[in-house]
């Protein structure tokens, strides 16, 4: 039980259904939707577009998404790949032919075709209840009327307006200044764009007029994108992968999700006695330090396209853990293993709903960096992602850039079973954190013994660009106890990532936590 004489939550319980996600309003239409009589997949649909107007430098109709979805009445898992492929036009060799040794940020190139407004289509018709037009109604009605927006989007929305150019500025910027907390953002052109596909479903989007302005708005910024290119887009659906977690079994998305990473830090840290340490001490920050750089060093190896990643069995083998676990040295920091040339995003939002038939839906979404690639389509205003970035110029290597190719993604939703059951849905926010994430997530509350909510407020460390990153929450000895062992220290700026679950307890209420580290909640009914 957490001290009530100190801030902080609770976390929330309910027993009908519930949503945690990282907009209020977004919490608000998913119970909604499943009051009116629809399921986990109406409300998530729901919720999820909404976000992309509430946070849109972290999500939006131009992006990808992914999602764990347990039906009702079963514990199977259905993973789908609601990310999108580059355009048949480019070309790696190309790209390297004009000096180039990355793709980049900020250009046509590093735009993949968006993925996730397929994938809530498909989704919406295999699984759905309402149909996919009541879904969109609450996002269509306040990209009309618009949404105040919230102190922690306000702040991200100040550290990346500067990446927005051209169309984007029109869209996005209030007179050229970034908007803050409580100005109205409205966004009409994505609202008749929601209209078109609420009437027409995906070929509202990836057909037609919609398609149209994407893709000239790409052309004219050089990209190598064509009406084929959209038409052809389709969400793809498999099995997740699974590994051993303290006593539970994670689920996670497979590739082109780094998922796979978690579940190796996981097997990884499972070497060591991780019980006996401070939850809060340098110890435990020590080891999962010195993990997320072994575990992170076989994702850049080998995780890319489904179609060409071929050594997943290894990453994810138990001998393999161990044999990486071995190089681990309680009392140093190991050095740092180098970085191939790709970059990794920062901004993405997480969504989980839990019905009251248990159907459960874990769901993130995302346009990689802070509004994307700063580029929009010139009539309707759609960012567009930079997911693009995710390729590697390395010749040869699995995540190379190439036509038709989905690049290695950092966005990852995530399950929790225990005993064959589903006890708990559940994302973290934050780009290459992620995988760190999970694994810190789930050693709160499997050996920790931390309630959802407690889980995600616990204070953060990870190892990235060669530092280890440190939220301000931690105790000046746990730094300097860090620092001894030979870690590079950079104390945060700004909070690392944020999280959602949604525990299923053994008597059938729902406990749902929801980070202080965004503006959202968990709410149920």
């Amino acid at each position: 039980m957490r001290d009530f004489q100190r801030p902080g939550r609770s976390p929330v319980l309910a027993s009908n259904g519930m949503c945690a996600t990282s907009h209020p309003l977004a919490a608000k239409v998913a119970i909604e939707t499943l009051e009116a009589g629809g399921n986990a997949v109406d409300a998530a649909i729901a919720g999820a577009v909404l976000l992309g107007l509430a946070e849109p430098q972290m999500c939006g109709i131009g992006g990808d998404c992914f999602v764990l979805l347990k039906p009702p009445g079963e514990e199977r898992i259905v993973a789908l790949n609601g990310s999108g492929r580059a355009p048949a036009g480019l070309n790696a060799a190309a790209l390297r032919d004009r000096g180039l040794d990355a793709i980049g940020l900020t250009s046509a190139d590093a735009v993949t075709v968006p993925g996730a407004i397929d994938a809530f289509c498909q989704l919406s018709k295999d699984w759905g209840k309402l149909g996919l037009s009541r879904s969109l109604a609450p996002a269509i009605r306040y990209a009309d009327e618009g949404i105040p927006v919230a102190p922690r989007v306000a702040f991200d929305w100040a550290r990346s307006a500067h990446r927005l150019s051209g169309d984007a500025k029109r869209y996005y910027l209030d007179s050229g200044k970034p908007l803050t907390t409580g100005q109205v953002f409205r966004a009409p052109g994505q609202a008749e764009v929601l209209r078109r596909i609420a009437r027409q479903g995906r070929a509202g989007f990836y057909e037609g007029e919609v398609a149209a302005d994407m893709v000239a708005s790409l052309n004219a910024l050089g990209g190598a994108h064509t009406a084929d290119d959209f038409a052809a887009t389709a969400c793809l659906y498999g099995d997740p992968i699974t590994g051993p977690a303290q006593g539970h079994e994670l689920v996670e998305h497979p590739p082109n999700g780094q998922g796979a990473t978690a579940i190796l830090m996981l097997n990884i840290l499972s070497h060591f006695d991780l019980a006996g340490l401070d939850p809060y001490g340098a110890q435990r920050a020590h080891l999962e330090a010195e993990a997320t750089k072994l575990a992170y060093d076989a994702r850049d190896r080998f995780i890319a396209d489904p179609d060409h990643t071929t050594r997943l069995d290894h990453m994810l083998a138990s001998e393999t853990a161990a044999k990486l676990a071995a190089l681990i040295d309680p009392k140093r920091a190991m050095p740092t293993p180098p970085k191939p040339a790709e970059v990794v995003h920062r901004d993405t939002v997480y969504l989980t709903v839990v019905d009251r038939d248990r159907m459960a839906v874990s769901l993130i979404y995302s346009i990689f960096w802070g509004f994307g690639g700063g580029l929009a389509s010139s009539k309707f205003g759609i960012l567009f992602q930079n997911r693009g970035a995710g390729f590697t110029l390395t010749e040869g290597h699995p995540n190379e850039a190439g036509p038709g190719k989905r690049p290695m993604h950092t966005i990852i939703p995530a399950m929790l079973r225990k005993e064959g059951r589903l006890i708990m849905p559940f994302g973290v926010m934050g780009g290459d954190y992620q995988p760190a994430g999970h694994a810190a997530f789930v050693t709160n509350f499997a050996t920790y013994g931390m309630d959802p909510q407690t889980a995600i407020d616990a204070p953060r460390t990870f190892f990235d660009e060669g530092k280890l990153q440190i939220e301000t929450s931690y105790p000046a000895s746990v730094v300097e106890e860090l620092a001894a062992k030979g870690h590079d220290i950079a104390l945060r700026e700004s909070p690392l990532g944020g999280a959602q679950a949604i525990l299923i307890d053994g008597t059938g209420v729902l406990q749902g936590g929801s980070d202080p580290r965004k503006d959202g909640c968990a709410l149920g009914y």
